[in-house]
């Protein structure tokens, strides 16, 4: 077996073949790419993912100064897969190629906030650009805050992950609802959103979402599912099913989920791929990976736009979606937003619209968590663009759009909270477009869940320790 050909099978065999078919160590050392990126494209991308800055999100075996890389890139680790590079990459490029993922470094760096003040009494003050707000505790001691929703009396619901549906009043009393549903609380499962029917003052009906057991086979497997039902001395009583998405999964994560009603008293719900990318994001008969649109009671509103498909889910609204953990409708434009984890790196905001294809897996900005790529494109014909990206993932979650006049200068915002980097992200958009962000409430702790309350107040929820805040201005 020639050199060509040792090299060929540790870095993925066919694959990389046709990457190094066309040089020769000759060839190599007598031309330059000159561009670093095109270095990386042509000659790393194949293992490492097509976005440099998301392979450099990762802890470095070997270290991460220019001296390490190019040891690295020059000499390899042939016992871990990592090609000895040294007699194909030409000196200069190599050099080039360690600037470049040094520089890409800093675009992880510049999420670390270990360096600012943190708060260390309450209220808590945090400066932004254009305000200035505090903090107020309205609920504590929870596990992990998901749902949020303000009840007519401006009391409020809260749902923890772990099982519990709480109804706090203003005093932070927490009283828990009994006779909610079972949940599966394992790995990211258990008790999600929720949130009260447009007409709930004539009706009575709450929503929640959840991930719900059920034995098949002798075998433990859960799916995302919505109940509905009404608060009747401290119990949730009169239940309805309105949503299941089948078929169940055995796996523990990517449930989802978030509820949103529009104008017309019909609800979105989002639904992550339950970690079975290869089997159901792109699979119209499989409701994992997608967002739905149900008529209050359940049923399919007849305007779907999968309706006259009969190989496909009828409430499926939009698909080829990985894992949503925020969702949010303008009031005035009537535009979807959602957002979703990606893997390492990828993390997306898009505009949902009915019918639309949103790319995972054939299409990601991200890549696997052993750090290989799990595709080598990130747009396709058909497949839509996310409004924004994230890279490195921040793991967004919680989305709320700013309205009200209580903070005038983020009128219109959108605000999405980091569990990864324990921040809020105010990100401006028009007309669909994603214009400017800024980092917000640095260190506030994981965000979980970022809400506008009915009272006007953005409310954030964090983990570790399980708080609730509202976020109230203050005069700069």
């Amino acid at each position: 077996m020639n050199r060509l050909q040792k090299l060929s099978l540790l870095c993925g065999g066919a694959i990389m073949i046709l990457a190094f078919s066309q040089f020769t160590a000759v060839e190599s050392h007598s031309s330059s790419l000159d561009d670093p990126r095109k270095i990386y494209t042509e000659k790393c991308s194949s293992c490492h993912g097509e976005k440099v800055e998301a392979f450099v999100d990762r802890k470095w075996k070997y270290g991460n100064k220019k001296e390490d890389l190019i040891k690295s890139i020059t000499q390899g680790y042939v016992d871990f897969g990592m090609p000895s590079w040294g007699d194909i990459i030409a000196e200069r490029d190599v050099n080039a190629l360690a600037d470049l993922i040094v520089t890409s470094l800093k675009t992880v760096q510049q999420y670390d906030f270990a360096k600012e003040k943190k708060q260390t009494g309450m209220p808590a003050v945090f400066k932004t650009s254009l305000m200035t707000v505090t903090l107020d505790t309205i609920a504590t001691e929870l596990n992990s805050p998901w749902g949020f929703e303000q009840l007519p009396d401006n009391t409020f619901l809260i749902t923890d992950r772990s099982g519990t549906l709480y109804h706090v009043d203003g005093k932070r009393n927490k009283t828990a609802i009994k006779g909610t549903p079972e949940v599966l609380a394992e790995g990211q499962g258990g008790l999600l959103d929720v949130v009260l029917h447009p007409k709930y003052a004539e009706n009575g009906w709450v929503y929640l979402s959840y991930s719900k057991p059920k034995v098949i086979d002798g075998k433990k497997h859960g799916t995302t599912a919505v109940v509905r039902g009404k608060l009747k001395d401290g119990a949730f009583v009169e239940q309805q099913e309105v949503f299941e998405g089948l078929p169940y999964a055995t796996t523990r994560h990517h449930y989802g989920s978030r509820l949103v009603f529009d104008k017309k008293g019909q609800l979105f719900v989002s639904m992550g791929d339950r970690g079975t990318e290869k089997v159901f994001p792109q699979n119209l008969e499989a409701a994992a990976g997608k967002v739905h649109r149900i008529n209050d009671d359940g049923s399919v509103p007849k305007d779907n736009p999968f309706v006259g498909n009969e190989k496909a889910i009828k409430t499926i609204w939009a698909y080829g979606i990985r894992n949503p953990q925020g969702m949010v409708l303008d009031p005035v434009t009537g535009t979807l937003w959602e957002h979703e984890h990606g893997p390492r790196g990828g993390d997306e905001l898009n505009n949902i619209k009915p019918g639309v294809n949103y790319g995972w897996p054939v299409i990601t900005y991200g890549i696997n968590y052993d750090g290989k790529p799990i595709s080598n494109i990130s747009k396709k014909e058909g497949m839509a663009q996310p409004a924004t990206y994230w890279i490195p993932s921040i793991a967004p979650s919680g989305l709320a759009y700013v309205t009200g006049d209580k903070y005038p200068a983020w009128k219109g915002n959108l605000l999405v909270g980091s569990l990864r980097f324990n921040y809020v992200d105010r990100i401006v958009v028009k007309d669909g477009n994603v214009l400017s962000q800024e980092k917000i409430l640095l260190n506030i702790g994981r965000t979980r869940n970022v809400e506008m309350g009915r009272d006007g107040y953005i409310y954030v929820g964090i983990e570790n320790p399980g708080t609730v805040f509202r976020v109230k201005p203050m005069k700069n």
